[in-house]
């Protein structure tokens, strides 16, 4: 018997879904990325530090994510709103000279002054107005587990960034398989009156098929991550 699925259902104005972002200009991917998927479970466990051993347990587990849009009086799917764009200035404003001000001031990575003054022109990207059904494949014990953890969060769950604070309840049961999973999301869309326009399949499939290193293999101080094929199939 195969394992059964968690279904999540991530919503809010903004989401933010790193993939390939620097300093300087934090991206957004289309759509949640596993590793982010598997850190706003870690929130929820209260786990910090490296996590090695238990990320390793779902490294290979299957997810998959259905996107949906807001739809209009006629019960077509309105055109998604472009990605928003957001301007910050990193320590700004901060005396120098002051010990603890000083402290969030960038630096160099010897903790030296950076070069031109230490405040730092970022850019930072955002999905507007949107929902995923995200399926995660698990044992039924490990889902529970986190089932429970996401009712009752140890820490604040976002989605993606600190300011993407979730407007539906995350977790949304534990289904037999995909396609029951995936039943009920299209119960909840259909009563939020929104419409799917895209999948995300982890594998290859026909359609368009990405490469992203979104795997996490260790969090905390030094992160890493290894890569998976994912296919992105667009609706109708």
């Amino acid at each position: 018997m195969n394992d059964p699925y968690l279904l999540l259902w991530l919503e809010a104005p903004l989401q933010s879904w790193g993939h390939d972002s620097k300093f300087g200009r934090r991206d957004s991917l289309d759509f949640p990325t596993k590793s982010g998927v598997i850190g706003l479970l870690c929130c929820a466990r209260g786990a910090g530090g490296k996590q090695a051993d238990w990320l390793a347990r779902w490294a290979e587990r299957d997810m998959q994510v259905q996107a949906y849009v807001p739809a209009g009086k006629q019960g077509e799917a309105l055109p998604r709103q472009p990605l928003m764009r957001d301007f910050h200035m990193v320590g700004s404003g901060y005396d120098d000279q002051d010990p603890w001000q000083n402290l969030l001031i960038p630096k160099t990575s010897e903790g030296k002054k950076a070069v031109g003054g230490g405040s730092k022109m970022t850019y930072r990207y955002y999905l507007q107005d949107m929902a995923f059904a995200v399926a995660l494949q698990g044992a039924h014990e490990e889902l529970a587990e986190l089932e429970a953890a996401l009712q009752n969060p140890v820490w604040d769950l976002y989605l993606g960034r600190k300011n993407c604070v979730p407007t539906e309840f995350i977790v949304q049961g534990i289904h037999a398989d995909e396609e029951q999973a995936m039943d009920k999301a299209r119960q909840l869309a259909t009563s939020k009156n929104r419409l799917p326009i895209f999948k995300v399949l982890q594998g290859e499939y026909e359609g368009e098929v990405l490469t992203l290193n979104d795997v996490p293999v260790q969090f905390g101080e030094h992160k890493l991550y290894r890569d998976r094929r994912v296919t992105v199939l667009t609706e109708g």
